[in-house]
């Protein structure tokens, strides 16, 4: 997660609700853009080496098994500076404590530190739909102190109704 010290409290809010959507924005292009690969249809890859320091234009990707076997590769372009494949903690094998087998290749390409391992198995756990829902709720919460201290917010109401579902039933009281 990006830290930036906002210079003052006044909007401490957006700037904790800008480094939540970046956090959500590279959570979602990992997953795009590897979904663009055979890897998450395949069983068999449990890690994908991203190697994007060689190389502005395109990324390369290893996929190894679960002993650290490689099995194939792929390139992926980059035609936009949005479609870079940065580190994304919540796949990345070190923070999701993946186990990397010793003298593996995956182990080598560790070593190498020219890019960082995405962790299959938390990357299929992923549901971007309710990571967008849960990014939206986030942000929202961390706006909300602000407007609430600035005087644009004097209260609301957090409702487990789907008014997406019945909108006529919702209840628009405001707490």
């Amino acid at each position: 997660m990006v830290d930036m010290q906002p210079p003052s409290d006044e909007f401490r809010g957006f700037d904790e609700a800008r480094s939540i959507m970046w956090c959500y924005e590279a959570r979602s292009r990992t997953y795009a853009r590897l979904s663009q690969t055979d890897f998450l249809a395949n069983d068999a890859v449990a890690a994908v080496h991203v190697e994007n320091t060689s190389r502005a234009d395109r990324v390369f990707l290893a996929a190894f098994d679960r002993s650290g076997g490689l099995l194939f590769g792929d390139t992926l372009y980059i035609d936009d500076p949005t479609q870079r494949l940065d580190v994304t903690p919540e796949f990345d094998h070190d923070f999701t404590g993946m186990t990397v087998a010793a003298g593996s290749e995956l182990e080598e390409a560790v070593e190498r530190e020219n890019g960082w391992v995405v962790n299959l198995d938390a990357l299929r756990d992923y549901d971007p739909l309710e990571g967008r829902r849960t990014t939206q709720r986030a942000v929202l919460l961390a706006h909300l102190g602000d407007m609430m201290a600035s005087g644009q917010a004097r209260g609301f109401l957090f409702d487990k109704h789907d008014a997406a579902e019945d909108p006529g039933e919702a209840d628009t009281d405001a707490a």
